[in-house]
């Protein structure tokens, strides 16, 4: 019933198929090692925005020159909560050791989805991370224009 008011799926030749649901289109996108993210892309109920094509598409290979920025905010992130472990004031996320600057954070950052989607009135892509930290929040990584413009400490997956 209704199913003339359904979206028809959008196959796009780089991100496969999107569907449309809770007013974006949705599918999947491998950032790293093939892992699968959840995508979510601003656009019509008729199609995806494509504006916001062409920035989800960019994005894997935009990844490896968004990774110092993504680090730094993220060390900043942490800091404190680092402080606090150190000081004995706050556990130590099971199974990771101690952080310093000196440590790869990379490999510690897993990726809760990406969007393209527009934040403060332009288009932007968000980047959701989850890391032992700060297992409370998932940060996002807002990028506008291949800049980060902030790295927002609780974000929810749109």
């Amino acid at each position: 019933m209704f199913s003339f008011l359904k979206a028809t799926p959008h196959t796009d030749p780089s991100l496969g198929v999107l569907v449309r649901s809770r007013g974006h289109w949705r599918g999947t996108l491998a950032l790293r090692h093939g892992q699968p993210v959840p995508l979510a892309i601003a656009g019509s109920r008729i199609a995806p925005d494509p504006d916001a094509l062409a920035l989800a598409r960019a994005v894997p290979a935009a990844l490896p020159a968004w990774r110092p920025a993504i680090e730094a905010a993220v060390w900043a992130h942490i800091e404190p909560y680092l402080e606090a472990i150190a000081a004995g004031d706050e556990p130590a996320p099971a199974g990771v050791a101690p952080a310093t600057r000196t440590d790869a954070l990379w490999p510690l950052i897993t990726f809760t989805h990406l969007a393209a989607i527009p934040l403060d009135g332009r288009l932007a892509v968000e980047l959701g991370l989850a890391i032992p930290w700060d297992e409370e929040h998932t940060l996002g990584a807002r990028f506008h224009e291949g800049r980060l413009i902030e790295l927002c400490g609780s974000v929810l997956a749109p």
